[in-house]
């Protein structure tokens, strides 16, 4: 169905052939598919051609182009997008230093973007803007809402770790506002980081009782890997980011009993959920990660947005994305003034599955209807 053309660095995607109708509309997707946590990218993009793809549109045209994790290239593929393929739409970006590059000058200029992932801080307080809409979450969500579950699990002195980059900053002072408590320590890490030896060394030489820590995509692997082997004996916490389907089966047995918490599940009990896990399984031959469902997600409220208007009127599709009319995966969905989802947080368990492989479990809600602390900085 989809003509594949090599582009530069990345893949040109068509959906169907445009016809050159004014009422035609241009998705322009930069996302990571190349080099470290591209299983991310990956997952995004699968799961926003496979809502493109049950929609069966003819007047959709989506390109697809490869940021290799570098914010110029992210960059520099925006403005193509935007100059060259006039596209009405601009979606995909994973990593929120890529976002914070990307995100203010494209909606300045007038052309949509939606994330299905990256919700820095700044982009929903005082650089939030009409054109900019997050379908994922904003970045401190997940994490605030492992604070509040292990504040109410008894957990007083926590070690934190995260990657030196927006959402890591983001995710420790998101867990710590909901925590509301003392912290043992907190340890900033490089952005893909391989090798742990010197934060394990400290988080043993501390006075913890947990470790909370966030290390998406392949950092989360090898630090999970490095941790099973130290022999500290320690409960630990996270966010859905590290322990998402593929990153826990490369882990292995580390994984077991690990928490965290997600805003979806692939066992969350809606008719939505269910047509979506069994309708990648099916594409794609393999457990659909969060990453897969806020792409798919993406994809849906902009197929419903267009059924009310189209990007060319800005005031009637911004009404129309805001309506957020779509059944989403994860059940309860809408959006805040700031245009950022107000929607359940939960918690998992990564338990062994019916395979011997690491899977992870619905257990409960962390946090009901969760709403990020920086809306009211936010002027629009």
């Amino acid at each position: 169905m989809n003509t594949l053309t090599r582009a530069g660095l990345g893949l040109l995607m068509t959906t169907a052939v445009a016809t050159a109708q004014a009422e035609d509309v241009k998705i322009g997707m930069i996302t990571t598919l190349s080099g470290g946590g591209s299983h991310l990218g990956v997952d995004v993009r699968d799961g926003f051609m496979l809502a493109m793809d049950k929609a069966d549109r003819d007047d959709i045209e989506v390109l697809i182009q490869d940021d290799a994790r570098r914010p110029d290239i992210a960059k520099s593929l925006s403005n193509e997008f935007m100059q060259r393929d006039q596209v009405d739409i601009l979606t995909g970006i994973i990593w929120s230093n890529l976002a914070m590059a990307v995100v203010p000058s494209v909606v300045r200029q007038g052309t949509f973007y939606l994330s299905p992932n990256a919700g820095p801080s700044a982009l929903a307080g005082k650089m939030c803007h009409e054109n900019y809409f997050n379908a994922a979450y904003q970045n401190d969500n997940l994490h605030g809402a492992m604070g509040a579950y292990m504040r109410e699990q008894g957990f007083e002195n926590p070690l934190l770790m995260a990657p030196n980059y927006p959402a890591g900053t983001d995710a420790l002072a998101g867990f710590k506002h909901l925590f509301e408590g003392e912290v043992a320590d907190e340890i900033y890490t490089q952005l893909g980081q391989t090798d742990y030896a010197a934060e394990i060394a400290r988080i043993r030489a501390s006075d913890a009782d947990s470790l909370f820590f966030f290390l998406p995509g392949g950092m989360g692997i090898s630090f999970m890997k490095q941790w099973e082997n130290s022999g500290v004996e320690m409960p630990v916490f996270g966010a859905a980011f590290s322990f998402d389907e593929t990153i826990i089966k490369a882990v292995g047995s580390a994984a077991i009993g690990a928490m965290n918490t997600s805003h979806w599940a692939y066992d969350l009990d809606n008719a939505a959920n269910q047509a979506f896990v069994e309708g990648f399984q099916e594409a794609y031959d393999r457990m659909p990660t969060l990453y897969a469902a806020q792409g798919y997600d993406t994809a849906r409220l902009i197929l419903s947005a267009l059924d009310k208007a189209h990007p060319s009127d800005k005031d009637a599709f911004r009404e129309a994305l805001r309506a957020a009319d779509f059944d989403s995966v994860r059940g309860e969905f809408r959006f805040g003034p700031n245009h950022h989802p107000i929607q359940d947080i939960h918690v998992r368990e990564v338990v062994e599955g019916e395979d011997g492989e690491p899977t992870n479990r619905l257990v409960g809600i962390a946090v009901e209807d969760i709403q990020d602390v920086y809306a009211e900085q936010c002027q629009m």
